[in-house]
């Protein structure tokens, strides 16, 4: 799956030079399918290898929390947790304890921002805060609304913002329309950095995956996002290669490179150790970085934790024993 872009400016393609070589793109789902097969087939590191990629992926998690029940206390234990990932006394151990592992940031709703922000500073942290945004999940509220909800985010001291596209314009093939919500959203983000969430499962087709991930690019979003997590289907492998393939065709025509984030799904240390692989295989060593990839997770912490407890001890903790945020 590839397509051609001929013309690029500081921040954006135009509209039109750009958009009119979408409407062609078709994906070979059959190809797609089994390539994400060989991925799931891949063996893993093991032993001291396994913990280093495991450290890594820790450093690449967004922390999230996005539950009807937050709190400001539920959002403050979750920052400490992310200070500070894994214990201690374990990195001492590998010799990592003073490398400042901690996870990339923290994600919370426009209205935990402030609490975020302000446990943060309390522990001397510049861990940046992400906030969702644009009527997240759905993203099916008046259009001002969404962008108001993206100001008020960043002026309460987000860094970056997690924006869900209208899927009802992807749907409906109105490309146009949804490059121009898009590009409003990253005028309306400032400085903070804004990821675009497809929202995946209701997309419909590989195909169309794969148009909203450059319509998304050419608006300038910094990552585009497999899903909200609040979708039936979210982070899956053959949806990753769609839209990784997008990213690294977006980067050949512009010279650009826009980061990308699985989100949804993701529990285990195995997974994570595929999805790495997965980057450094389609996308290349530069993006095995927090800049470039990060892992959209509230569970996964804890299993990545018990694997580098058993890396060390030699035992399984239970897990009782590291508690989450």
């Amino acid at each position: 799956c590839s397509v051609h872009c001929r013309t690029h400016t500081t921040t954006f393609l135009k509209p039109l030079a750009g958009l009119t070589q979408v409407y062609s793109v078709r994906v070979n789902t059959h190809a797609v399918l089994k390539r994400a097969q060989t991925i799931q087939g891949h063996k893993t590191p093991k032993k001291q290898w396994q913990a280093a990629w495991l450290l890594k992926a820790v450093t690449c998690i967004d922390l999230t929390t996005l539950a009807g029940d937050d709190t400001p206390s539920n959002v403050h234990r979750l920052c400490l947790k992310a200070i500070q990932p894994v214990p201690y006394h374990l990195l001492n151990k590998m010799d990592m304890h003073d490398q400042g592992v901690t996870t990339a940031a923290v994600c919370v709703y426009p209205s935990r921002v402030a609490d975020a922000v302000k446990s943060l500073k309390a522990a001397n942290s510049s861990l940046a805060v992400a906030s969702v945004a644009t009527g997240f999940p759905a993203g099916q509220t008046p259009l001002e609304t969404r962008l108001q909800e993206v100001r008020l985010a960043v002026a309460d001291g987000a860094t970056e913002i997690d924006i869900v596209i209208n899927r009802t314009l992807a749907l409906t093939g109105q490309w146009e329309a949804m490059y121009e919500e898009v590009r409003q959203f990253r005028e309306a983000c400032g400085d903070a950095h804004m990821k675009t969430i497809l929202a995946v499962g209701e997309l419909g087709t590989f195909t169309n995956v794969y148009k909203a991930s450059l319509v998304a690019m050419m608006a300038g979003s910094d990552f585009i996002k497999t899903s909200t997590g609040k979708e039936s289907v979210n982070a899956t492998y053959p949806v990753a290669i769609v839209m990784v393939r997008a990213i690294r065709d977006y980067f050949l025509c512009t010279g650009h490179k826009v980061g990308f984030k699985p989100a949804g799904g993701i529990r285990t240390a195995h997974e994570s150790l595929l999805w790495l692989t997965l980057i450094k295989e389609e996308l290349g060593n530069d993006w095995l970085c927090p800049l470039l990839f990060r892992l959209g997770a509230s569970s996964l912490l804890a299993d990545i934790e018990r694997q580098i407890y058993h890396h060390v001890t030699g035992q399984y903790a239970a897990y009782h024993e590291l508690p989450m945020a």
